[in-house]
């Protein structure tokens, strides 16, 4: 398998490369010269398969000789340790549960997938890896989580101040050891900014080697693909998928799981008031915007970063764009009102991202009274106790993963804007090394 620069096509490389290299030096994101076609054989046997099984059979598909078979097993039965749950809601709406792992949020997929294949890399060539990470709320968490300790490897998380719960702050700002945590004055599109701009134009000669765990490096984006072969297996005939949509990278995962031959019958992608793709899918013209806050904070996105991989999968063409995704966008107001109503409604405690998703797949169902659907639920309500509790008049269960998360001790570097900083704090860390 080849990946080729969105930016320049002529620039390919293998899995190892495009991993180790996170983003082009023009910025450009990697993406696979071709999706894999999985055989028919193997849709029929994706009921019974467990996710580590899945991700042995799609992931080789995409590491192809950079990773030994067995290597792929062991970095998969590592990662996938924790279950994936699909739930009904009623007669049309399912629930994907993506928040059983260690903290509580989808990101620990991808990101424990890609910790496994740095760590493999790591250890069979000796030089150290800077991993710079941009985050609006979880993401920062699960990278932290997942790279702890990790040999070899040294983690930057960039996410911005004040804009991020307690909860979320405490999971990438206590950790210590081989993570630190910088608190950025500005926005999330800021600190992505500053991580693009350490990658492409800071250069560390052969004292260290920068990359990005976001969700624009390609390792983090493919095992994000694994769950929905799990749930399409699983639930029964083809379903419409709603995706609560920031930086674009998981519903991104759907589409490629779609272009293999997944049963996927049209994807919904759900935004809060950062409502970028949706204007462009209603309008034809994608103007990127200043993101702005809301209480689904980890979609504040005002330019996300993975939608020209996304509208790759469907070629670039509005037409096949339009026919195969919607988009629909929601405020705080009405997110606050879904949870309370599905709540009294079914019992089922949704967290604001989820509570996207749900109205986002309400919205196309409505419209489309044949079909049913699956929303995803990308983080555990309990992250989120503060604007969850006192909708439904009722204490959130706290995981007892997230637990210990709350007495912690904060420590961060607080970083002003621009990427000129985070040049000046990597150049000062890293000059005798």
């Amino acid at each position: 398998m080849r990946y080729y620069n969105l930016k320049d096509p002529r620039l390919k490389f293998g899995f190892r490369d495009a991993v180790i290299r996170g983003i082009s030096s023009d910025m450009g994101l990697f993406m696979p010269e071709t999706v894999p076609v999985m055989e028919p054989q193997f849709f029929e046997r994706l009921p019974e398969l467990s996710l580590t099984e899945i991700a042995i059979e799609v992931g080789a598909r995409y590491v192809g000789n950079d990773i030994p078979p067995a290597e792929l097993e062991r970095i998969s039965a590592e990662a996938f340790d924790f279950p994936v749950m699909l739930r009904d809601i009623d007669d049309r709406k399912q629930v994907l549960e993506l928040f059983h792992g260690p903290t509580a949020a989808f990101k620990d997929f991808g990101a424990r997938f890609m910790a496994g294949c740095f760590s493999y890399f790591a250890s069979h060539d000796g030089m150290r890896t800077v991993v710079l990470v941009a985050t609006s709320g979880d993401t920062g968490g699960a990278i932290a989580s997942s790279f702890l300790g990790v040999e070899g490897v040294d983690v930057m998380i960039l996410y911005p101040s004040g804009k991020v719960s307690t909860l979320q702050e405490n999971q990438m700002a206590t950790l210590g050891q081989n993570i630190t945590a910088i608190e950025v004055e500005g926005t999330f599109d800021d600190c992505q900014a500053m991580v693009k701009g350490a990658l492409t134009t800071l250069d560390t000669g052969s004292r260290i080697r920068l990359t990005s765990a976001n969700s624009i490096n390609i390792a983090r984006l493919i095992p994000q693909s694994f769950y929905y072969y799990y749930a399409v297996g699983r639930a029964g005939g083809s379903k419409v998928i709603s995706v609560p949509s920031g930086n674009f990278g998981n519903i991104t995962a759907a589409a490629m799981a779609w272009r293999s031959g997944l049963d996927i019958d049209h994807l919904v992608a759900a935004t809060n008031i950062n409502k970028v793709v949706p204007e462009y899918l209603s309008s034809g013209v994608y103007t990127p915007a200043i993101s702005l806050p809301t209480i689904a904070n980890a979609m504040d996105v005002g330019n996300p970063g993975n939608f020209p991989r996304l509208t790759r999968l469907f070629d670039d063409e509005f037409c096949r764009i339009t026919s195969g995704l919607s988009g629909y966008w929601f405020d705080d107001e009405q997110i606050r009102e879904h949870i309370r109503a599905e709540f009294e409604r079914t019992g089922y405690i949704l967290d604001p991202h989820g509570a996207v998703a749900s109205l986002g797949l309400d919205s196309y169902l409505e419209e489309h009274p044949e079909k049913s659907g699956i929303f995803v639920e990308t983080a555990h309500p309990g992250k989120f106790t503060g604007t969850v509790e006192p909708l439904i008049e009722t204490e959130v269960e706290m995981p007892d993963s997230l637990r210990g998360f709350m007495k912690g001790k904060k420590e961060t570097v607080v970083m002003k804007s621009g990427s000129e900083h985070l040049a000046d704090f990597l150049t000062c860390r890293y000059s005798s090394v």
